[in-house]
């Protein structure tokens, strides 16, 4: 099925309805549509971060620990 295809089958559906259900309906797309939102939010902060040059001065630092500092090794 394509796209089109089922977003016309959907909407014929949802017209079949009672109107507390089309409400959930509409809940539903805005929570679906804010976890999308918040996704690509976050992936364009990592973005910017990673891109950032404010933490460029710590790839000169020597590391403090290496693995001869651990007690104990995951396994």
């Amino acid at each position: 099925m394509n796209r089109q295809v089922l977003i016309d089958n959907t909407v014929n559906k949802i017209r079949q309805l009672p109107d507390t259900k089309i409400q959930e309906i509409n809940d539903f797309a805005e929570f679906l549509l804010s976890k999308i939102d918040d996704r690509i939010m976050s992936e364009n902060i990592q973005k910017l971060t990673s891109d950032s040059k404010a933490f460029d001065f710590l790839k000169d630092e020597e590391d403090l620990y290496d693995v001869n500092d651990l007690k104990e090794r995951y396994k």
